[in-house]
């Protein structure tokens, strides 16, 4: 999967294996992959998928109450949570 991506991360793993059918039936390119060691999660599975689908994504897993841990892009090479645009959340102090 090429360019700009979105992982979510979540704290089971019944809720990735939820999420995963939910977006393949929505058609959405996603790669399953381990949880990076920087993103504390309860589950070692998380979901990668184009930035453009990010909204799509989004909607689906509030629609469908799928339970997650957050969302996440890297900047500079470190994986950040991201706020509702897909941009770095700013830290809370």
């Amino acid at each position: 999967m090429g360019g700009e991506t979105v992982l979510i991360a979540f704290d089971s793993t019944q809720q990735a294996l939820r999420a995963e059918m939910l977006l393949e039936y929505e058609d959405i390119e996603i790669d399953t992959r381990p949880t990076p060691k920087e993103i504390t999660a309860g589950c070692a599975l998380s979901i990668e998928f184009p930035l453009s689908d990010y909204l799509r994504a989004k909607a689906i897993m509030m629609e469908q109450q799928v339970v997650i841990r957050g969302y996440f892009r890297q900047f500079f090479g470190q994986y950040c949570e991201v706020d509702e645009s897909g941009e770095q959340k700013e830290r809370e102090e």
